[in-house]
């Protein structure tokens, strides 16, 4: 498998039950279920979800949100940057490069992006090029940031603890 197409889903009702294929494996943590629920509004193409299908199935999912510069904590300079939350492929077509495509979809658009490395994923994210944030406290609460830096973009050594980040809006291509 190679030449994966990330397509923005559609948020519908079809898009919900190929999402409960994800929860089926042991994912809850990862589920977007709960999320598409609260953001249902019938083939809304503003989703930040995106996707890869491999023939009709839904075989690798993500969200992605973009975060204005004035709330950003963790680049130098401050910078508009994508959030990428709940990449998930389904087993049997891991180790294809779903996930990887996924992810150089993201980093195509040439801005940050930052992630919280979930369920042992360390090695998966250092192989796309990204890289450990220092751990701040108030910040980052118990997550595990992680980010991939485009040219000119470094991390932000001193944090503004009074700042909050907050998604703003799904990321619109």
């Amino acid at each position: 498998m190679t030449g994966h197409e990330v397509v923005r889903l559609r948020v519908n009702f079809k898009t919900l039950e190929e999402f409960e294929n994800f929860r089926e494996y042991g994912q809850q943590e990862l589920s977007m279920k709960e999320d598409l629920e609260e953001n249902i509004v019938e083939n809304d193409s503003e989703s930040p979800f995106y996707g890869i299908y491999f023939g009709n199935k839904l075989v690798g999912r993500m969200s992605l949100y973009k975060i204005s510069a004035k709330y950003d904590l963790y680049f130098d300079p401050p910078h508009d940057y994508l959030e990428l939350w709940k990449l998930e492929v389904l087993p049997g077509y891991q180790g294809k490069g779903i996930g990887k495509a996924m992810v150089d979809f993201a980093k195509s658009f040439k801005l940050p992006v930052k992630t919280n490395a979930r369920q042992r994923s360390d090695d998966f994210w250092k192989k796309q090029g990204f890289t450990a944030l220092t751990y701040h406290t108030e910040r980052d609460r118990g997550e595990n940031p992680y980010v991939w830096l485009p040219e000119g973009v470094q991390e932000k050594i001193d944090v503004q603890e009074k700042k909050e980040a907050s998604v703003s809006e799904p990321f619109d291509e």
